[in-house]
């Protein structure tokens, strides 16, 4: 198993790409440190691994709040005594609306959790990294880093952009201590990250485009899967990318490529 006697912290880990990614590192024979906002929506997750004969643990905490992800690593370190792998997904989509419409607490929200967030997984996970070194793989998208023309999506995506920026930063600071820094760009994939996408009266600011049929080449518009995201953050956390670090991995069938 690629992954055996390792210990994983997974953010967001009670749905989505983070849940099966946290299913494929347990197979792969990972401890795993299921990471969200409440008990209940990480449940059925660490169930699913102790079912299966996995180790798991929940650990509740808001990942833009400092004093909540410090005690997370803590109760990692109580666990387990070490921390091999960060897999920091959690984010959300938040509002997307024109920029006199878009407020400073809609910005606020988006940024404090999806770069704020990844600013604090990190930080108060490199003290245990450090002890043997290990890789972090960051969830960011297409949107900011290749596509731009999801008109309105401005907070998010200045939010996503930063993140390969902020990866490629700690990367270079982190090398010394063997820790690999990369980061995931995920196109359409079936998850449920829509449901906390607040869209606002974008109709009106929107360029007309139309685009071929099919909007992801490779799949003739049929999103990824989680589970296809996985078995990418499986590569980057496992010692099959150990010369990698530093660098943004597009996971979207082609998408961008033609809608960018």
């Amino acid at each position: 198993m690629q992954l055996a006697g390792k210990v994983a912290l997974v953010t967001g880990a009670g749905s989505g790409i983070a849940k099966a990614t946290s299913s494929l590192f347990a197979a792969e024979g990972a401890k795993i440190a299921a990471l969200g906002r409440s008990e209940d929506e990480l449940k059925q997750t660490v169930e699913e691994i102790q079912a299966k004969g996995g180790e798991s643990i929940p650990v509740i905490a808001d990942i833009s709040q400092p004093d909540q992800m410090q005690q997370a690593i803590q109760k990692i370190e109580q666990q387990w005594g070490r921390l091999d792998i960060v897999f920091a997904n959690a984010g959300i989509n938040g509002v997307w609306a024109p920029l006199e419409e878009l407020t400073p607490e809609d910005w606020d929200r988006t940024l404090s959790v999806n770069l704020k967030g990844t600013f604090l997984t990190v930080k108060y996970a490199v003290p245990l990294l450090k002890q043997q070194g290990g890789s972090v793989v960051i969830t960011s998208s297409v949107n900011g880093t290749r596509i731009f023309s999801n008109t309105g999506a401005t907070a998010y995506s200045c939010s996503k952009a930063a993140q390969v920026t902020f990866a490629k930063m700690v990367a270079l600071e982190l090398a010394q201590h063997k820790i690999r820094v990369n980061v995931i760009c995920p196109g359409a994939i079936e998850t449920n990250i829509d449901k906390n996408t607040d869209r606002r009266n974008l109709e009106h600011i929107q360029e007309p485009v139309e685009f071929p049929e099919g909007r992801i080449p490779l799949t003739d518009g049929k999103p990824g899967t989680s589970e296809q995201v996985a078995q990418l953050v499986l590569f980057l956390a496992s010692d099959m990318s150990r010369h990698i670090t530093g660098t943004e991995v597009w996971i979207d069938g082609g998408e961008s490529l033609l809608q960018g």
